[in-house]
């Protein structure tokens, strides 16, 4: 099985991706669109979501209820991803022992995770009843 996006640009920085009948644009100014780098971002974290659901179930916590992730990415003067962290806030409450256990099995279930250069992995900290 494989995964195919077709990504069209008919001029300027600005591009148009065509995943299954989906459309959506990313502009590498960022003017029009999220940039490459904030694409990125929202990709990595919209999969960890799902990868700290099932974490959880996995770990005792069988609802997060609302999940918020607030991904940084720090650039170097080359304006290159260097770091990114991630601040994960769920409504359940449990103990920091369980969020360690939470994400370190999503970091396990995590696709993006997987494919980004470890040292791209980002730092995450986690606060349940935080909402």
């Amino acid at each position: 099985m494989a995964k195919e996006v077709t990504t069209i640009s008919e001029e300027g920085f600005s591009s148009t991706n065509e995943i299954r009948d989906f459309e959506t644009t990313i502009d590498a100014t960022g003017e029009d669109a999220p940039d490459t780098l904030e694409a990125l971002l929202a990709a990595y974290a919209s999969c960890y979501v799902p990868a700290l659901r099932v974490g959880g179930q996995q770990r005792g916590v069988d609802d997060l209820g609302r999940v918020e992730i607030g991904a940084t990415g720090e650039l170097n003067d080359d304006d290159k991803l260097e770091s990114i962290a991630f601040d994960i806030r769920a409504e359940a409450e449990f103990d920091d022992e369980t969020g360690e256990r939470i994400i370190e099995r999503a970091n396990e279930l995590c696709k993006v995770h997987d494919a980004v250069k470890p040292d791209l992995h980002a730092e995450m900290s986690i606060d349940g009843g935080a909402l």
